[in-house]
């Protein structure tokens, strides 16, 4: 997918907005599945549909965007406000994002790439079979004190993403939750180092998920946090909020 200014501003820095890639069976080292079947691998296909607020608190920056994604169906319904700062509310599926219009071509569904990547990236670093996986061994955390076994998935520069070529560090306890992570923005654009926690851990149904990172983007106080997560599963209507 290519860079462009739009796709930078509407995803905030970008974060490692990648393409969306459900593969498994990558050449990736045993720590990458074991990270993401504590996260609900073995659950994914009970998930119908995912509800989540993606949050921003940045000096100078607060932004927050509302999503429902159906993963089966491919069905994204967002809420939010355009570049513009003007309310918008939109539902597309993805598999005919050729026959939306600009807004949601450039500014919606790149931070909906965005936002699902910060939410269920446990289970990203082990589907994108384009990454290269290692695993460091134990290391300092880069936040708290302590160790953890830090994870590195590298992700090439020549295929796909909005800024191909980053880089998520993954600092993992003994029981392969994730603790801390730092990100390096890769391709041409400028450089963007992002250290937070991973912290905030809520079960939604069959999947764990990470509410709260704190930390700095570019040495600058940075918090990425979600509200209002649920899921609906197989053979319920009913939304199963994230506690």
């Amino acid at each position: 997918m290519r860079n462009s200014a739009r796709v930078a501003v509407i995803c905030l820095l970008v974060f490692g907005a990648l393409a969306l890639a459900e593969t498994s069976g990558a050449q990736h080292p045993p720590i990458s599945q074991e990270i993401a079947k504590a996260y609900g691998l073995d659950s994914w296909d009970q998930i119908e549909a995912i509800r989540y607020t993606f949050n921003i608190d940045l000096p100078g920056i607060k932004l927050s965007r509302s999503w429902i994604w159906e993963p089966k169906t491919g069905s994204v319904s967002f809420d939010g406000k355009d570049k513009t700062g003007k309310a918008l509310k939109v539902t597309y599926l993805r598999s005919q994002l050729g026959t939306q219009d600009a807004v949601v071509k450039e500014e919606v569904d790149p931070a909906w790439n965005n936002d699902q990547y910060w939410l269920i990236y446990p289970l990203h670093q082990y589907w994108d079979a384009s990454a290269k996986v290692e695993d460091a061994g134990k290391q300092k955390l880069p936040l708290g004190a302590g160790t953890a076994e830090k994870v590195v998935v590298a992700y090439p520069a020549e295929v796909g993403g909005y800024t191909p070529g980053d880089t998520w560090t993954l600092f993992v306890g003994p029981d392969k939750i994730v603790k801390e992570f730092v990100y390096h923005r890769g391709g041409s654009m400028k450089p963007t180092v992002v250290t937070t926690t991973w912290a905030g851990n809520k079960k939604a149904g069959p999947l764990l998920i990470s509410t709260d990172h704190r930390g700095t983007a570019d040495g600058k106080p940075a918090r990425i946090f979600f509200t209002d997560v649920a899921v609906k599963v197989t053979g319920s209507d009913a939304w199963v909020e994230a506690k």
